[in-house]
């Protein structure tokens, strides 16, 4: 077992893992943070994905121990000082961005990572940057428009996130 220590959310936390230990079962596990999902194991559907250093990762397949000092967001992290939703889940859930919810916190943090990149991106840039997000239910179309519509907001000086 080896100790590790990062700030998710803004906290900083500290586990002990095996080195085996996958980032997704560390947050989910060890700090309770299930809004980010485990669906393919193979970094093929985007639902774990977080933020590291800023940088968008899919956490199925990074170690615990990689993230040993870093800044991880997690859908938690999206969310209003006060828990209300942020700007980009206030869209998806106003745009229907969403239905059985499953992709969803990984199509939130890709839009964050896509938005905090290009803060007016064209609908083919957004396909593009959701590419390795799969959602089996929606059709991409109300996460598109969920997408525009929190660019727009955050180009009026809304905060994508506290």
């Amino acid at each position: 077992m080896t100790n590790v220590s990062m700030t998710v959310n803004g906290k900083a936390v500290s586990g002990e893992v095996e080195g085996r230990t996958l980032l997704v079962d560390f947050l989910r596990e060890s700090l309770n943070l299930t809004g980010t999902h485990v669906g393919c194991d193979t970094s093929q559907c985007g639902a774990c994905t977080v933020h590291v250093g800023g940088k968008m990762v899919k956490s199925c397949t990074m170690l615990a121990l990689e993230a040993d000092g870093a800044e991880v967001t997690t859908i938690e992290g999206m969310a209003n000082d006060d828990g209300s939703l942020g700007v980009i889940q206030a869209a998806f859930q106003e745009h229907h961005g969403l239905q059985c919810g499953f992709c969803t916190p990984g199509m939130v943090m890709a839009a964050s990572a896509l938005l905090a990149e290009n803060k007016n991106p064209s609908e083919a840039e957004i396909r593009k940057h959701l590419d390795g997000n799969i959602c089996r239910c929606t059709g991409y179309h109300n996460i598109v428009k969920s997408i525009q519509a929190a660019a727009s907001a955050l180009s009026q000086g809304e905060k994508a996130y506290a």
